[in-house]
């Protein structure tokens, strides 16, 4: 008998490794394009993936582990903004926030100006490849509110793409929040 639970746990163990491996990646990256911020990404994913193994067996058996995964990264994205937003109104006084460039070229220039809902859906959609189902996980939404948001960002995107003077030439220009500064 402990061997089959021995054996179990193993099984279990490799199955997280396999998931890890295909998943992180795709999970940083969009975490980064999402936030803008490197550190923040790898926190928001290495502590997505603490609390996946926490619950491996739990979430090994749901439809989309990588879904939930996301969602959970999102999650505390959307804490850390939360709690950034109440440390600035405690503050006094701010220095203003350092440029960071462009993590996608160009083309980022663009998407940074989409509202946060769309970007992030680009984001999964495009950069982790996530289906639609998945990515309603992830961002807590329906699956229509999903495919609603990529076909507004795609409207948005056409239109930013027919007018190349809507946004900066220099990517580089784009600021954490997806504004820009001139």
């Amino acid at each position: 008998m402990d061997e089959d639970l021995v054996d179990l746990e193993l099984d279990r163990h490799l199955g997280f490794e396999a998931f890890y491996r295909e998943t992180h990646g795709g999970l940083v990256t969009s975490m980064l394009l999402v936030t803008g911020d490197a550190e923040l990404a790898r926190e928001a994913t290495d502590e997505a993936f603490a609390r996946a193994v926490g619950a491996w067996g739990r979430v090994s058996e749901m439809a989309s582990p990588a879904g939930w995964t996301y969602r959970v990264a999102l999650n505390v994205v959307r804490r850390r903004a939360r709690r950034a937003g109440l440390e600035r109104r405690l503050l006094s006084r701010q220095a203003p926030p350092p440029d960071v460039p462009a993590p996608a070229g160009e083309a980022w220039a663009i998407v940074a100006d989409l509202p946060p809902r769309q970007r992030t859906a680009v984001v999964l959609r495009y950069v982790a490849d996530l289906t639609e189902p998945q990515i309603a996980q992830a961002m807590g939404v329906s699956r229509s509110t999903v495919s609603s948001t990529l076909a507004d960002a795609s409207a948005a995107l056409r239109r930013a793409l027919d007018d190349p003077h809507e946004h900066p030439a220099d990517p580089e220009a784009v600021t954490p929040g997806g504004g820009t500064h001139g």
